[in-house]
């Protein structure tokens, strides 16, 4: 069995790390991970066949020849070594949580960090117990700052991810309903989400407080160190706090703030809705915290254009579309209903997709939310999936479909002019097929 730091000692040699044999860099370190469907053990060859140097496999069977080194468990020694790599840096981490707009916030917070120090950050959606140690095992050695993203969908999962990249700062985006069949309701949430906090309290970090954003003043109230932001009508310099101005969220957020030297910043996104605000206003808060030039936050916030599947506005002729189908949960849901609303347009179309993993609280769920979406006076109503065809729609403006590609026959016949277009639903509905 080879020990961590003898394995290390092979990872300076060989840095590229991989899980995947289709993507696998000349020269890597192929780790052989298990998964409900599959033994890496048994590719460990293969990888070996195409250009891996090593391989780390947990299974003596398939053994053969010093390039293959033996550990107890391969997932375990991926989360060590990326822990062990962690702890050659002495650098604010960054650990970013949240029930929504985790990944628009780390995108937004490393577009200003990187404007002004080498910083590394999570690549896409990289934030679990495989995608973290990934993450961390990437970063350079002249990395100054780090942005990791932390998802969880079961109470222990940010404490374990916390173990590993020990980060010394953190910030929740806010707390909603999301994956209720691990969390069971909102206080499991809270409470599986406020892991991050908890580590910080406990290890000397620094958590950034969205004082605007319900529940999270609450749980912070522990917290030794932190730093407190909110949305501001009139800029107060020297108030104690980082104060971030909403000038406008539609069709795009446009914000303001003060700079080091005492003028006024205004700058404009490509970021579209209040929920918007409140990422771009925490990576604003980073920022200044970080002490990046007023200027180079300006500039990172308004050249960032999203991708992905969020947050994107994309022009059909007169016609526009919200297309924001990567995830979805009632606490997303509401405001991206609400920026719709606010659409300047003569016709209004939400096209929701069921939101899943919401566990025995789905159904009441779905009518609350197409009950919310009645209520904005949006012109048409569309519903894609089980979930909602679960639930009585007869006595609304909705049309429901079972699938993405009857929504976008339904769409492909209709004519439209000045039109505004909602597309939101879970990963798995893929709802971005539509477009």
């Amino acid at each position: 069995m080879i020990s961590t730091k003898d394995l290390y000692q092979i990872y300076l040699q060989h840095p590229q790390v991989s899980t995947d044999t289709r993507q696998l860099p000349e020269g890597a370190l192929f780790f052989a991970l298990k998964g409900g469907n599959f033994d890496g053990n048994k590719f460990a060859q293969a990888a070996l066949d195409n250009g891996a140097a090593y391989v780390v496999i947990d299974n003596p069977d398939f053994q053969s020849g010093e390039q293959m080194l033996l550990v107890p468990n391969v997932l375990h020694a991926l989360q060590e070594l990326a822990n062990f790599h962690r702890r050659q840096f002495d650098i604010p981490v960054i650990a970013i949580g949240g029930s929504n707009g985790k990944t628009t916030t780390k995108e937004l917070v490393s577009n200003v960090l990187s404007s002004h120090y080498p910083c590394h950050f999570t690549k896409g959606n990289f934030n679990n117990h495989i995608g973290v140690p990934l993450t961390l095992l990437s970063m350079p050695l002249n990395t100054e700052v780090a942005v990791i993203e932390m998802g969880t969908n079961q109470a222990g999962d940010i404490e374990e991810l916390c173990r590993i990249a020990m980060p010394t700062h953190g910030l929740l985006t806010n707390i909603g309903k999301e994956h209720l069949e691990g969390f069971g309701d909102l206080e499991g949430v809270k409470k599986a989400e406020g892991e991050l906090f908890e580590y910080l309290k406990h290890h000397h970090g620094c958590v950034f407080v969205n004082l605007s954003e319900e529940y999270l003043a609450d749980m912070a109230q522990d917290n030794p160190m932190k730093v407190g932001y909110l949305l501001s009508e009139n800029l107060v310099p020297e108030s104690g706090l980082i104060e971030v101005q909403a000038i406008q969220t539609m069709p795009f957020v446009k914000a303001a703030f003060l700079s080091d030297d005492g003028p006024c910043v205004e700058l404009e996104t490509q970021l579209f809705g209040n929920h918007n605000f409140n990422n771009v206003m925490t990576a604003i808060a980073l920022g200044v915290y970080f002490k990046v030039p007023a200027s180079k936050i300006k500039t990172s916030l308004e050249s960032y254009s999203p991708s992905n599947n969020r947050s994107q506005l994309i022009k059909q002729g007169s016609n526009t579309i919200l297309l924001d189908a990567y995830n979805a949960n009632p606490s997303s849901m509401k405001p991206a209903l609400e920026s719709l609303a606010a659409m300047p347009a003569k016709y209004r179309i939400a096209i929701l997709g069921d939101m899943l993993e919401l566990g025995t609280d789905s159904q009441s769920e779905h009518e609350n939310i197409l009950h919310f979406a009645t209520q904005q006076g949006i012109d048409q109503i569309i519903l894609v999936g089980k979930e909602f065809g679960k639930i009585n729609f007869t006595n609304t403006k909705a049309l429901h479909f079972d699938d993405n590609q009857a929504a976008k026959a339904w769409l492909q016949n209709q004519t439209l002019e000045n039109t505004a277009i909602l597309i939101k639903g879970s990963r798995g509905i893929k709802l971005e097929q539509i477009v």
